[in-house]
């Protein structure tokens, strides 16, 4: 059984997705975590990220592994490196939406993506999971927030990364993102007709991980 969840960023996603699937027994799948890998790489290369066939040939060539903890949490491997807090930097959300835009590395990595989701049970999370990863996954959801809600719920988090950073610049990144990832040309974010809505805005994490655990079974 395939789940899909998108969401804008900030809207819960990898948090109510880690959960789902250890309840579910299912593997987590962060597709988030894949694009931030490559902008991890490309800004350590000096690569050009608008140099669109640069950062192509550099996804080409790159090997991503998930690891699911025993505790819940996602380890993300870059090249054999572990990179799961690198890529949670500032810098890489900054950019992020600008290399995950590019066709080419979206081939790349939903090729990747496909592989991972058809070795068995599993929950993956993004931005088109429902609408090109796996259109026909049995159970779809798109998972969304207030913006300022969803700022502050990032804010929270890189604080608690211990990432010096001020509540309206992740606002205006969220903005920004949330611009970037809905007016794209490939893969655009929206909402799978199919897909079933849950506006997290006022319920807590318990809540809807609850909801989504009921439609599940």
């Amino acid at each position: 059984m395939i789940v899909a969840i998108d969401g804008p960023a900030g809207a819960g996603k990898s948090t109510v997705a880690k959960i789902l699937a250890r309840k579910l027994g299912f593997l987590y799948i962060d597709t988030g975590a894949m694009y931030r890998a490559i902008t991890l790489k490309a800004l350590e290369n000096n690569t050009d990220i608008h140099d669109e066939n640069k950062v192509y040939e550099l996804a080409l060539n790159s090997r991503i592994d998930l690891c699911n903890n025993a505790d819940g949490s996602l380890s993300v491997f870059l090249d054999n490196r572990d990179v799961s807090s690198d890529i949670r930097q500032v810098r890489i959300t900054r950019f992020v939406s600008d290399v995950s835009k590019i066709k080419g590395v979206r081939q790349v990595l939903v090729k990747m993506q496909r592989e991972m989701g058809q070795k068995g049970d599993c929950v993956l999370e993004g931005r088109d999971i429902g609408t090109v990863v796996f259109p026909d996954a049995q159970k779809k959801f798109f998972i969304d927030a207030s913006a300022q809600v969803r700022a502050s719920r990032r804010f929270k988090e890189l604080k608690g990364l211990n990432q010096d950073v001020a509540e309206d610049e992740v606002a205006k990144d969220l903005s920004n993102r949330d611009k970037i990832d809905s007016s794209r040309k490939v893969s655009p974010l929206r909402k799978a007709i199919d897909a079933i809505y849950i506006d997290t805005t006022e319920l807590s994490i318990e809540q809807v991980v609850e909801k989504m655990l009921k439609l599940c079974k």
